[in-house]
């Protein structure tokens, strides 16, 4: 049975300015020179951002916890414990040159829709979750929505464990130093140790609300969209072995030049992959190559590959092709092709859609349905419960970049239709009444 929009909506409640303080906050840890941010996953960055979280939550009675894989939670307590919570947030971690919105807007605007309830007088049914997923980024460490895929069981943790960053860390090792580091940063405070919960568990609902990271809303004079769904996204590690040799001496012949391979395979598949309507998003976003040095053959070649595409059958008969372009593409190399991820089209549901477009009316707040064109966490929360997403528009759809901009009204209206979904599927009583 669908939802309706609260007779009594919180939003009413949401502060702008409250909002607006406290993305400016989070933004000073990992601040960049030209503004933006540089909040790598699980780094004592991240661990400052969450610590501020954890103090925040804090403040309104919320009890923080912290899974198995770095998944960091803020309960707002609902008035029966036996029922799923519904969880709203986003994450922490940013690109190194990243902006001050992605991932983090979501974060706060979910704390912002509890404190809104708080202030309200109005008390859930069921609990809230305000989440931080870890390593939604992959930009440490590949690939990324880590802490989602786990948390719904779409991945194994264990297989993320041993990835390695560009320092060689392992990802268990991060996690255990940034939970220490955490608790080091609370403890000062007077604050207890962030609990350590299972990994997964019953989710009634999820609502992630971004920066659209695109254009369109901002082109149409609207605030907030409602997303229909996300295109899918398969990700590849390829490396490449040659052999090093003297620039000078070393015939063609002979030589096993591991970055001259790799681009072979890259413009190889950026021809195959190219279509005049620009549907195709094929990027090739990381490249190393060892030794690396003016005078010397490339020995080795490791680059990253991101395929895109709104139909599934299409992204998959592309990623079918990855392998063999770049077997034949090698020349005299060794290749090796090993695929990261594999996350297909999906829709949202059209109930909790509904329920955002009645949220939004409810308020005079237009709206347009879009899809997402970007991956988010929400991703691999949706086949676990009924899940949706809003976004509001960002500057000329500048993102991972230091110059991406959201208006603090745009970012206040889409807080305040998060705020009466989050009141209006917290105040069902059971899954069927969510869904």
């Amino acid at each position: 049975m669908p939802l309706n929009a609260p007779d009594q909506p919180v939003s009413r409640h949401v502060s702008q300015q409250r909002l607006q303080a406290r993305l400016d906050t989070l933004a000073r840890f990992g601040a960049t020179a030209k503004g933006g941010v540089d909040r790598q996953a699980l780094s004592r960055e991240d661990a400052l951002a969450q610590a501020q979280m954890v103090r925040w939550g804090h403040e309104l009675g919320l009890k923080a916890s912290r899974d198995p894989a770095g998944n960091l939670f803020l309960r707002f307590e609902g008035l029966d414990d036996g029922l799923p919570p519904v969880l709203s947030g986003s994450h922490l971690d940013s690109q190194p040159t990243g902006g001050r919105f992605d991932g983090v807007f979501g974060v706060v605007a979910a704390l912002e829709a509890v404190q809104a309830m708080a202030e309200a007088g109005h008390r859930p049914v069921r609990a809230i979750e305000v989440v931080a997923w870890m390593n939604e980024e992959g930009s440490r460490f590949a690939p990324g929505m880590m802490g989602s895929a786990a948390f719904s069981g779409a991945r194994e943790l264990d297989e993320f464990l041993p990835v390695r960053d560009g320092a060689g860390i392992r990802v268990d090792e991060a996690l255990a130093a940034t939970r220490s580091g955490l608790d080091e940063l609370l403890a000062p405070e007077g604050l207890s140790p962030v609990v350590l919960r299972p990994l997964g568990g019953p989710v009634a609902a999820y609502v992630e609300a971004h920066i659209e990271q695109g254009p369109v809303l901002e082109r149409v004079g609207l605030s907030v969209g409602i997303v229909s769904g996300i295109q899918g996204k398969h990700t590849w590690r390829i490396e490449v072995l040659g052999e090093a040799a003297h620039a000078g001496t070393s015939t063609r012949a002979e030589r096993k030049d591991a970055l001259m391979a790799a681009l072979a395979m890259v413009q190889a598949m950026a021809q195959v992959f190219h279509d005049e309507d620009d549907v195709t998003k094929f990027t090739v976003g990381r490249f190393e190559v060892e030794p690396n040095a003016p005078s010397v053959v490339a020995s080795r070649a490791v680059f990253s590959i991101d395929l895109r595409h709104p139909d599934t059958d299409r992204l998959n008969a592309m990623s079918q092709q990855v392998q063999r372009l770049c077997t034949e593409h090698r020349g005299p190399c060794e290749v090796v092709v090993q695929r990261l991820s594999a996350a297909d089209s999906l829709s949202f549901s059209a109930d909790m859609r509904q329920l955002a477009q009645d949220c939004a009316q409810a308020q005079d707040i237009a709206t347009l349905e879009l899809p997402s064109a970007a991956g988010h966490d929400a991703r691999y929360l949706n086949p676990l419960a009924p899940s949706a997403m809003l976004f509001v528009p960002c500057h000329l759809g500048i993102t991972h970049n230091e110059a991406e901009y959201a208006s603090p009204h745009d970012l206040w209206l889409g807080t305040r239709v998060l705020a009466d979904m989050l009141q209006a599927l917290t105040t069902a009583s059971s899954p069927e009444s969510v869904t």
